[in-house]
């Protein structure tokens, strides 16, 4: 009777799915109606008759790569990676599973989990990336990263609310990974800054000419030569006065006392 029991228990619990952490289940009952009733986290649930579909509800995450946005200088981003998380409402699950489209939604790649409205937000989010990255240009789009991201997650909040579907779905985050813009505005934008650069040179070498000429223009006038005379016949006076100056050589037509005759 005991081995009975448990053979029984065992065959109970081989045919039994557990709803984990983080998912929602609804039952498929034996004539394939679907239960809208939401199986909750730590429940056992029977497929010995039926199924138990799951539905991860917590932390989805979209993966848009590769993606080509045109910036407001209809300039083409050659990369633009985008990520959104997205969560839904655990009382939503069997409506959202029951009303929508089958398109809207996605399998697992691994289980046999179903993502509620994944299709969708791909949609969703692809277009929202795109009208915000249009809004700035391509050479300030890698600055404007978390613009373009509170833009993106603020076109999606909208598009959901217009839907009502802002109660089942929710926006957790919105993540520019990659922003790339087109080779061609790099280089024209390097090129660019290349020649600003070369201009500002220039400018300076010729400001520096104009000043050197400027300088050798007042020094040639004959005040200033006379004055240079004047100066060096000082330096000469006072290097006699301080025992510097040995030898004194003459101007021609000078002696000791003054001009000579």
């Amino acid at each position: 009777m005991k081995a009975f029991v448990i053979a029984v228990i065992l065959v109970v619990l081989s045919g039994c799915t557990r709803i984990e952490t983080g998912e929602v289940g609804l039952r498929v009952g034996f004539d394939k109606q679907v239960a809208l009733t939401e199986l909750n986290p730590g429940s056992f649930n029977q497929t010995i008759w039926g199924e138990v579909l799951t539905f991860p509800i917590r932390d989805i995450a979209v993966n848009l790569d590769d993606l080509h946005p045109q910036s407001s200088d209809n300039s083409t981003l050659s990369d633009f990676d985008v990520t959104i998380i997205y969560s839904i409402s655990p009382k939503a699950v069997g409506e959202l599973y029951t009303t929508k489209s089958k398109s809207y939604h996605a399998p697992s790649k691994y289980g046999n989990d179903t993502y509620l409205m994944y299709n969708y937000m791909v949609t969703l989010a692809r277009t929202a990336a795109y009208k915000a990255a249009a809004e700035f240009p391509a050479m300030e789009s890698v600055r404007k990263r978390d613009e373009i991201e509170s833009k993106t997650m603020a076109i999606v909040t909208e598009a959901l609310k217009a839907e009502k579907l802002d109660t089942s779905l929710s926006l957790v985050k919105v993540q520019v990974r990659a922003i790339q813009p087109a080779q061609s505005i790099i280089d024209t934008a390097n090129d660019a800054i290349a020649a600003q650069n070369t201009l500002l040179t220039v400018t300076k070498q010729v400001e520096i000419a104009k000043q050197e000429a400027l300088k050798q223009e007042v020094l040639s006038k004959p005040a200033n030569l006379e004055y240079m005379r004047i100066k060096a016949q000082l330096n000469i006076s006072e290097g006699v006065k301080e025992g510097k100056v040995q030898t004194i050589l003459l101007p021609h037509g000078m002696t000791m006392y003054g001009n000579g005759k």
